[in-house]
């Protein structure tokens, strides 16, 4: 670093140090350099300053004072799905905003900012209750919700952004102010869907499900059943209730010594689902149809503690280096079945998941979430360690997707994206109307777009 960029970093953190509680970190620092990192090795980012809130009120000063300096203003819990690399910005972590309360009566929780879920579901349990968290506990809450979220109760209870009932935020002049149905409304409904370029959330209240068990979890075919494997499916889910939630993945695993042999090199159809309906016998007999069309390779479908739930995906909670992409197809039909086999087994992507929406899913509410109506939606996952094979990967998932263009709707959920694809494709992961009104209301909420690192929403001039 030359001198003059160092002496300007230092003067930002004596500035701003005295308006906060938290710490302020600068380039050179060690702390500095463990906090700039995002969950996906693949994101290197330096940011100009990076702040680590201890109270809504910190973060509220950090604005301000970002603002006067002129910086843009990124933030991060846990760093999933960053979409812009937080360069030469004020990073505000808020993983220390960290509080969980529950409340059993209303069977609700009021979650801080930096709370993964993991946090929630230990909490909540305790008292019965149950949150929508995603595949994996290790994911921060807020920012899921902030997306959308649907996770494994997703037909049953819709997405975590659809029970969140009141934020608390900082808004782009430095405010704090909470927002609900009837409080800052249209606040309220553009965090419910259109991501974080709106204000920071603080502290979120969520509604909570009586939910302490379930019977769900993974059934592993090989390759060469991969298309009636997928037509049992489609026929499968057409007769199960909303207390189903189930997806199917075909994964392509490396040769890692570590994997059992069966899955080692091999490429594999899992069907994964969760059953959260009051007789847990039912769900078992639901899921009794696959043994009965034939037997898999493997089968891990029980009566398990809804706090067991991350054992139906087994996402990694480590920070790896991937890239995620997704797009919601327009039907599982026979032929959209026979391209995802014929173009997805033996890919060097290593995962492509492809979840049954619908049920609540589906249902309207009056927040920015878009694409109700689409019921299938998937993900492809690859393995990125280093700058070559992260291109390779975007090449891959862009040639995939074009040859799949024909049984895509070309809409994408924005919590499968990340980077240069979330910029790109932003819009469409909205209807024409949504997002004319997220522009109108980013106009109105972020003029400056100082919250530009959150999905690429431009004010509408």
């Amino acid at each position: 670093m030359v001198m003059a960029e160092l002496i300007h970093s230092l003067s930002y953190e004596g500035e701003l140090q005295n308006r906060i509680q938290g710490d302020v970190l600068v380039p050179g620092n060690e702390a500095y350099e463990n906090a700039r990192k995002a969950w996906n090795l693949n994101v290197d980012q330096y940011p100009a300053v990076i702040l680590v809130a201890e109270s809504a009120r910190d973060i509220a000063e950090g604005v301000q004072y970002a603002r006067d300096m002129g910086l843009g203003v990124a933030v991060q819990s846990t760093g999933h799905g960053i979409t812009l690399e937080a360069n030469d910005c004020l990073l505000i972590t808020t993983s220390k905003l960290n509080e969980v309360e529950i409340n059993e009566v209303q069977q609700t929780a009021w979650i801080g900012a930096g709370v993964v879920w993991a946090d929630v579901l230990e909490k909540a349990q305790a008292h019965g209750l149950a949150p929508l968290l995603g595949s994996s506990s290790a994911v921060g809450a807020v920012g899921y919700t902030l997306g959308g979220g649907m996770g494994w109760l997703a037909r049953k209870h819709g997405l975590s952004a659809d029970s969140a009932l009141e934020f608390e935020v900082v808004t782009a002049d430095g405010r704090l102010i909470f927002t609900n149905e009837t409080e800052n409304s249209e606040m309220y409904w553009v965090l419910r869907g259109g991501g974080g370029s709106f204000a920071i959330v603080t502290s979120m209240k969520i509604k909570l499900y009586p939910i302490t068990e379930i019977y769900g979890g993974t059934m592993i075919y090989p390759a060469e059943e991969a298309k009636p494997a997928l037509n049992f499916y489609r026929e499968w889910i057409h007769f199960l209730p909303e207390d189903w939630t189930t997806s199917f993945a075909i994964m392509n695993f490396p040769p890692i010594p570590d994997l059992p042999p069966f899955l080692s090199g091999k490429s594999v159809v899992m069907i994964n689902g969760c059953y959260s309906g009051e007789d847990l016998n039912a769900g078992a007999m639901m899921a009794q149809a696959w043994l009965d069309w034939k037997q898999p390779i493997t089968n891990s479908f029980r009566r398990m503690p809804f706090k067991e739930i991350d054992s139906i995906s087994n996402d990694p909670k480590d920070p790896s280096a991937g890239k995620s992409s997704g797009a919601w197809l327009k039907e599982l039909d026979e032929d959209t079945i026979e391209a995802l086999v014929e173009n997805a087994i033996g890919s060097p992507i290593m995962k492509f998941e492809v979840r049954y929406a619908g049920g609540a899913v589906s249902h309207t509410h009056n927040n920015a979430f878009g694409h109700r109506d689409a019921k299938h939606i998937m993900q492809m996952l690859a393995i990125t360690p280093t700058k070559e094979a992260l291109t390779q990967a975007e090449a891959d998932i862009a040639d995939f997707k074009r040859v799949m263009a024909p049984h895509l709707t070309g809409g994408v959920y924005m919590n499968f994206l990340e980077g240069k694809e979330s910029r790109q494709e932003t819009r469409n992961g909205y209807p024409t109307d949504k997002f004319e009104r997220l522009m109108i209301l980013k106009a109105k909420f972020d003029p400056d777009n100082i919250f530009r690192f959150g999905f690429n929403i431009p004010p509408k001039r």
